[in-house]
């Protein structure tokens, strides 16, 4: 077996934080950032890496990428210890930051990636290659020649895309690749990555608060809160142990007071539609529904499930 792409061992960063203390003094206290972060990536996953803000994710994140050096514990990427191999790490790795730029804002895109193919020093025929099949990937051969200015969110997030993919890197690092993007967009970015990782086989490793990328792109999930690891495995197994819980959504033929169902509890009216919230490993949706029709005529139905920010807030709340 090969070892894993990226390999993480009690991984730890500290920060000294100066605070106030009466008019002319100063005290200093330790903040552990990361605490104790241990992850083992294969090589092909895509890996959602979650928490709330101040969790520890971006300093992870710059700790991989080789921006920050460790207080403690080991790192590996690629095969390098990014610290040490930052300009050879930089050769096998893309990132993406949704606030921030790799694209030159007044050229045309195209031109953009001609830059970086001298900064990254790439073969001229590999490049000419990864700029022809990605932008058929990406579909975006249409705004090769219009400047980055004006380019919409989703077509620039799609070029931002191609430019961290130019050099082959084995590694993408993605962080809000969907921040500030229409549904239309986000769809089109999602369906991109999706293609890319189908394609090239590329280890990804996604940090978003948007949920939705990572139930449409992610298997596997690593959550963290204060600086420690609370929960990494698959996400169906995720749903399974903090997810059970189901909503049966029921349009009424009229207006009712609320239903009294055994195994489910009726938590929201709102006119002839009510919400039944049962816990669906012990009470199916046939049987709530059953039982609602014998009490009253339905229209219209339909099931939700819980939503994975909801398992995430409840595992912070409940810990791992």
């Amino acid at each position: 077996m090969p070892p894993p792409i990226i390999v993480t061992e009690q991984l730890g960063k500290s920060f000294t934080v100066r605070t106030k203390a009466g008019r002319f003094r100063r005290t200093k206290r330790v903040v552990d950032a990361v605490a104790g972060v241990s992850v083992s990536i294969e090589a092909g996953e895509m890996v959602g890496y979650l928490g709330p803000n101040g969790a520890g994710k971006s300093t992870t994140i710059k700790m991989l990428t080789g921006i920050l050096t460790p207080s403690s514990g080991h790192v590996e990427v690629a095969g390098l210890v990014p610290m040490r191999a930052r300009v050879a790490l930089a050769r096998r790795i893309g990132v993406v930051f949704g606030q921030r730029s790799q694209l030159w804002w007044d050229l045309p895109l195209v031109e953009s990636f001609d830059l970086l193919h001298h900064v990254y020093r790439t073969d001229d025929d590999r490049h000419r290659h990864n700029v022809g099949e990605l932008v058929e990937l990406l579909d975006l051969r249409e705004q090769l020649d219009v400047p980055v200015r004006q380019l919409s969110l989703g077509q620039r997030m799609k070029g931002e895309l191609v430019a961290a993919l130019l050099h082959d890197p084995r590694v993408l690092f993605l962080d809000e690749p969907t921040i500030g993007l229409d549904v239309v967009s986000k769809h089109a970015v999602r369906e991109g990555l999706r293609r890319l990782v189908d394609e090239r086989a590329v280890t990804v490793l996604l940090t978003t608060h948007d949920l939705a990328d990572v139930e449409q792109l992610c298997r596997r999930v690593v959550i963290i809160d204060h600086g420690r690891v609370i929960y990494d495995g698959d996400l169906d197994a995720l749903r399974a142990v903090h997810g059970r819980e189901r909503t049966l959504v029921v349009d009424l033929v009229e207006t009712s007071g609320p239903l009294s169902v055994d195994g489910a509890e009726t938590v929201r009216v709102d006119g002839a539609r009510q919400w039944l919230r049962f816990d669906g490993g012990v009470t199916s949706a046939a049987d709530v529904l059953a039982a609602v029709s014998r009490q009253a005529d339905v229209r219209d139905l339909s099931i939700e499930e819980t939503d994975i920010d909801e398992i995430v807030r409840r595992i912070y709340l409940g810990g791992a």
